[in-house]
């Protein structure tokens, strides 16, 4: 069986926004054990939701389609970095500095991808 990763090789920001959900899937599981149910399920249906929206963007039926569902992504990005960066500033939260740095790069490339999209 081929996996996500064999499958979209060539296409960098998929396979950083797949890991990233996986990496959010984990980080939510940890918070679930230690009782942070809110913050666990609003990153778990953000964090994902950006490889979700990327993924959809793939079969556009348009470009202007594209790039709606690629700013779909990056709002999903923004309410991610809110999340993160809160449970940041909580006290009794794990410490999630490396999600926030790969989420950097993620929001990085969107936007090279909306810009380079609008102006072609």
């Amino acid at each position: 069986m081929i996996t996500f990763n064999e499958r979209y090789k060539d296409n960098l920001i998929l396979i950083k926004s797949f890991e990233f959900a996986k990496k959010i899937i984990e980080y939510a599981e940890l918070l679930n054990e230690e009782r942070k149910f809110i913050l666990s399920n609003q990153l778990l249906r953000s964090g994902t939701s950006i490889g979700a929206n990327i993924k959809e963007a793939q079969n556009g039926e348009s470009k202007k389609d594209f790039i709606h569902k690629m700013k779909i992504a990056i709002k999903e990005a923004d309410e991610t970095e809110y999340w993160l960066f809160l449970c940041n500033a909580s006290s009794g939260y794990p410490k999630c500095d490396h999600l926030i740095t790969d989420l950097e790069v993620i929001i990085k490339i969107l936007n090279k991808i909306i810009g380079s999209s609008m102006r072609s």
